[in-house]
């Protein structure tokens, strides 16, 4: 299992990613949630259950329009195709979007979208692991994300249909 040092520069690589294909869609991103939290802050609700432990990495917007970006970076299984949300994140999640009015994105290595909505509505519960939290997760088939390019255009400036 990779050490924490090693899992923070594989989620911070996918978040630079994200933000860079953001850009390139005329989107003005900056860092929100635990990322721009010390280090202290960040330890001690690793061992809460509020919902702060699960604020999504980025926010973005284009326009008038506002959204946060949860980036998951190795949450997909090869074999079965599913990715993964932590049951846990996904409660945070749909409070805040009922909080803020704000739509919210899981992002995964290979651009999909889900939103809280969708994990929540065709995720099955997989079986409780020792990684992360160790607290239950939802497995999604890959079937049922969007494209980046539908939710957030392309890199010349077009939506996706």
């Amino acid at each position: 299992m990779p050490s924490f040092q090693q899992r923070k520069a594989i989620g911070d690589a996918h978040e630079q990613r994200v933000t860079h294909e953001l850009n390139q869609r005329g989107w003005h991103v900056s860092p929100w949630g635990q990322g721009i939290m010390g280090e202290p802050v960040r330890l001690a609700l690793h061992h809460t259950t509020s919902s702060l432990r699960w604020t999504p990495d980025l926010i973005a917007a284009r326009e008038r329009q506002v959204v946060l970006i949860d980036c998951k970076s190795r949450m997909t299984s090869r074999t079965s195709r599913r990715h993964v949300v932590e049951r846990a994140a996904v409660n945070a999640h749909l409070q805040l979007v009922a909080w803020t009015l704000l739509p919210l994105y899981y992002v995964f290595d290979n651009l999909d979208l889900l939103t809280p909505y969708d994990a929540l509505g065709y995720g099955q519960e997989g079986p409780r692991t020792t990684a992360g939290s160790g607290t239950p997760y939802l497995l999604v088939p890959a079937v049922r994300a969007v494209t980046f390019d539908c939710a957030f255009g392309t890199s010349d400036g077009l939506v996706a249909a």
